[in-house]
């Protein structure tokens, strides 16, 4: 496995690996629909941010992207295609994020986290610091906000 710069014309296959990886937790349909603009990434979007993928075999396996302002960033989207959760692909694609972050003298990255990723986050080293509340369904959803210190002995 590689990690690499993503390619603007990877556009419409990190949208898929992005939209099975959402549907792997099993929310209902009508909830990706909802969230189509969150999952879709635009060749623009690749062009103009850090994205990065792991690939295999000549196959996309996931991808990260950063959103780096100054000394903050946010770990904006960390996907991986469902055949391969669990393979240490998250991991890896998590520890070049830091790497990566780290070297661009970023000094905390914020990640607003699918419930189901927390665990994750969390034993990558990061921390809770709060949670956003949205509604869906007339139900309120309550997303984990994490940080993390890209120099965490943890992340690299």
């Amino acid at each position: 496995m590689i990690i690499r710069r993503a390619l603007t014309t990877e556009a419409e296959t990190l949208t898929q690996i992005a939209k099975e990886a959402k549907r792997y937790w099993g929310y209902p349909e009508h909830w990706l629909n909802f969230w189509q603009d969150d999952l879709t990434i635009r060749p623009e979007f690749v062009d103009n941010n850090p994205v990065y993928v792991a690939e295999g075999e000549g196959n996309v396996l996931g991808f990260y992207a950063l959103i780096i302002k100054k000394q903050k960033a946010e770990l904006d989207h960390l996907w991986v295609a469902p055949a391969h959760i669990g393979s240490g692909v998250g991991k890896a694609l998590f520890i070049h994020a830091m790497q990566s972050a780290a070297r661009g003298k970023v000094s905390e990255i914020e990640i607003l986290s699918d419930p189901n990723a927390e665990g994750f986050y969390r034993k990558m080293g990061a921390h809770r610091i709060g949670e956003s509340v949205s509604e869906i369904d007339g139900q309120p959803r309550s997303l984990p906000r994490l940080s993390i210190n890209p120099g965490d002995p943890k992340s690299s």
